[in-house]
């Protein structure tokens, strides 16, 4: 089986799928990390963000190994042996990745490579286009949502829980400037895929969600039948 959640910056998805994998005992794999680990070192190696024929070169020859953390649920992220699964998360490469993200280039290159992950077993994706892009015939899609001043609020709490203080108001303009960007690129935007389920995590907690999800997933209705019987928003 294959589960695919979307959504825009801190709606919850990477939390979300990660608690959903690890429950179901299913592969989970943070495709935004590979993004991330690419802005990363392009930062490193001083290559511009608009730099697209650079940034491909980049991709195409770095050693990128993701493997499972037993102890998180999630993944750890390495480069040329490297740990940067911490290094990622970095407000400097937050502000970049989508630019960096918006190439065909690298896209490509990613894309094809997340789309081979997909084929090794049970898996839980997230990231921006896993329902319309990376795994169109997934079995299941979600698509989480959230206001903006929720998301910066969430954001906020773990850049400060990572030792990193940012200006509340400052966070939400970069979040609506993300999604300005993510929502716009030419290349895989972000838009939720017809048969996803819409779900609005605003006001609901991490266990809400993730029971909501594993509710659909263990009732047995394909994903396309549940959002023609079932309302798409849950408050």
């Amino acid at each position: 089986m294959k589960i695919a959640i979307d959504g825009p910056a801190g709606a919850g998805k990477s939390t979300i799928a990660r608690q959903v994998a690890k429950k179901l005992g299913y592969t989970y794999l943070d495709t935004g990390a590979m993004y991330r680990a690419l802005t990363y070192t392009a930062i490193q190696r001083d290559i511009s963000p608009s730099n697209s024929s650079a940034l491909a070169s980049v991709v195409s020859q770095m050693d990128l190994q993701i493997t499972s953390d037993e102890e998180t649920g999630g993944n750890r992220i390495f480069v040329d042996g490297e740990d940067i699964t911490e290094a990622i998360r970095k407000p400097v490469v937050s502000g970049n990745v989508s630019e960096v993200s918006s190439h065909a280039e690298v896209r490509k290159v990613i894309v094809d490579l997340q789309k081979r992950m997909a084929e090794q077993g049970q898996v839980v994706m997230d990231g921006r286009d896993i329902g319309t892009v990376v795994m169109p015939d997934a079995d299941w899609k979600f698509f989480l949502t959230a206001s903006v001043s929720e998301r910066a609020r969430r954001r906020q709490l773990e850049l400060s829980k990572n030792g990193h203080e940012v200006d509340l108001k400052e966070l939400e303009r970069q979040i609506q400037d993300r999604d300005l960007m993510d929502s716009t690129r030419a290349v895989s935007p972000l838009r939720k895929a017809e048969d996803a389920i819409h779900i609005d995590t605003t006001h609901m907690t991490i266990d809400e969600v993730v029971k909501l999800v594993l509710n659909y997933v263990q009732g047995g209705k394909s994903s396309v039948q549940s959002t023609n019987n079932h309302p798409q928003r849950h408050n």
